[in-house]
């Protein structure tokens, strides 16, 4: 699954670079808070985001590779399976996110090109808007695998009170599971209802709002373990 994820990582840069040939010299490069163009560049910028694309992918293969030597270190059974599992999911989420962010540069691509060629001097595409509809549906994938990591101290819902136990961890990172997934349908339907930029800036709320909730209810779920405990 590794070698999918980069493959698909790499189709980005790939397809930009194979094009760019075909494109103006000078492109749209960045947008004021109204859409307006507000600076051009040269085309070979277009590089630097499939070029990140291909950084954030190399993050989740160290964080991937972690889970994968554990696994092979492990003294018990559980504990080798649940780091092999991990890995898996990292691997599904990473795939994920390197589709998203593939889709995302592409409508940049393309909508610098447009307005390049027709002279516009307003974006095309509300970018914000779809990178907020993206991100939300990045946050519900992501929420759908989440309620199935294992016990682990690089991913999921991590806390003190979460880390307590299998029990604390479980229930704490079902309930991160729903309001991730939560968190990304309304920020969706933020984002088509208003502007890009209303978008970005309740998508940012409705994160911490998911991220303070995930705290509270671990703590919560905690306190209620020590007690049936004593």
């Amino acid at each position: 699954m590794k070698k999918a994820m980069w493959i698909i990582s790499f189709i980005p840069l790939a397809v930009t670079a194979a094009i760019l040939q075909f494109l103006p010299d000078s492109l749209p490069m960045h947008y004021d808070m109204e859409g307006n163009i507000d600076r051009f560049g040269n085309k070979t910028e277009q590089l630097i985001f499939p070029i990140i694309i291909l950084a954030v992918t190399g993050f989740w293969t160290i964080m991937i590779s972690y889970s994968e030597k554990k696994s092979g270190t492990a003294n018990t059974e559980k504990e080798a399976s649940n780091a092999a599992s991990n890995a898996k999911l990292l691997c599904i989420v990473g795939i994920s996110e390197a589709v998203i962010f593939g889709l995302m540069h592409f409508f940049i691509l393309y909508g610098a090109y447009i307005e390049a060629n027709t002279n516009a001097r307003q974006s095309v595409f509300d970018i914000a808007k779809i990178s907020c509809i993206l991100g939300g549906i990045l946050f519900i994938i992501t929420g759908c695998f989440m309620s199935n990591i294992k016990k682990n101290k690089i991913s999921g819902v991590r806390t003190v009170w979460s880390m307590y136990n299998d029990k604390t961890w479980q229930k704490s990172n079902r309930f991160g599971a729903v309001s991730l997934i939560i968190a990304g349908m309304l920020t969706i339907l933020t984002a088509v209802f208003s502007n890009g930029n209303t978008g970005i800036v309740m998508m940012i709320a409705y994160l911490i709002i998911s991220s303070a909730a995930d705290i509270i209810y671990s703590k919560i779920v905690y306190e209620k373990e020590r007690k049936t405990e004593k």
